[in-house]
């Protein structure tokens, strides 16, 4: 493993740790020393790749927008329609919020008054849902007397509800829940022709987005390596 591929684990481990660090303590009483020792590395590597702990939090906001971004893209190239490529994207959604510490922080810290970090996620995904029914709309799939703008409320103020009750009650975040407000939205927002070809439950290009998890263990191990070796300490 090269220097610049050490550095790049360490960055990324410090970026995990830090969401599970922010998830559980909160932007103000995360302290650097937990999100140092939680990714197996000093506080001297975290100052390598972090000024502060602002910075910390925004990288933790970046990655979880790049993470909803690739699977969003990815979602959409494996479905054959815009509306079902947007039942599927909020279902990898509630994936990502209920088994990814990442996805978890970014929206709490991008979303919350206790530190408003761009990009605001919410917004993003905002975007990303009126952007799959104005093509949906455009293709014909959409029912005719839908206004988009209602449509797209409805959408994300359902999932972003979601996400802050999960928060409490990980039953929230069920593919089961989803799949329920799917079933009573899909019939007013789907086209006649079109609603037979959809699944309120998703199809398989919400499991082709999910990603192996790495042991917690394998990557400590690598991040204390790559402390002794990439970064100043």
């Amino acid at each position: 493993m090269t220097k610049q591929e050490r550095a790049t684990r360490t960055r990324q481990a410090l970026i995990r740790s830090a969401a599970v660090v922010f998830e559980q303590h909160g932007y103000a009483q995360a302290r650097l020393t937990l999100i140092s020792s939680g990714a197996g590395v000093s506080t001297g590597a975290l100052h390598f790749h972090f000024e502060n702990k602002a910075a910390v939090a925004e990288a933790v906001v970046a990655e979880a927008s790049r993470g909803l971004r690739d699977m969003s893209a990815a979602i959409r190239r494996g479905t054959d329609t815009a509306l079902q490529a947007l039942v599927d994207t909020s279902h990898a959604l509630v994936e990502l919020l209920r088994g990814d510490p990442v996805s978890r922080a970014g929206f709490r810290l991008s979303c919350d008054g206790e530190r408003a970090a761009a990009p605001d996620l919410r917004m993003e995904w905002h975007h990303r849902v009126r952007e799959l029914l104005e093509e949906a709309a455009a293709a014909g799939t959409l029912a005719d007397d839908i206004a988009r703008e209602d449509a797209a409320a409805a959408t994300v103020a359902v999932t972003a509800g979601f996400e802050v009750l999960g928060r409490h009650d990980t039953e929230w975040l069920s593919s089961y829940r989803l799949t329920g407000f799917w079933q009573l939205l899909l019939p007013r927002l789907a086209a006649a022709k079109t609603l037979p070809l959809l699944d309120p439950a998703g199809t398989g290009a919400v499991a082709s987005t999910r990603a192996p998890a790495r042991a917690a263990s394998a990557v400590g191990e690598a991040e204390e390596t790559a402390a002794s070796t990439a970064e100043p300490t």
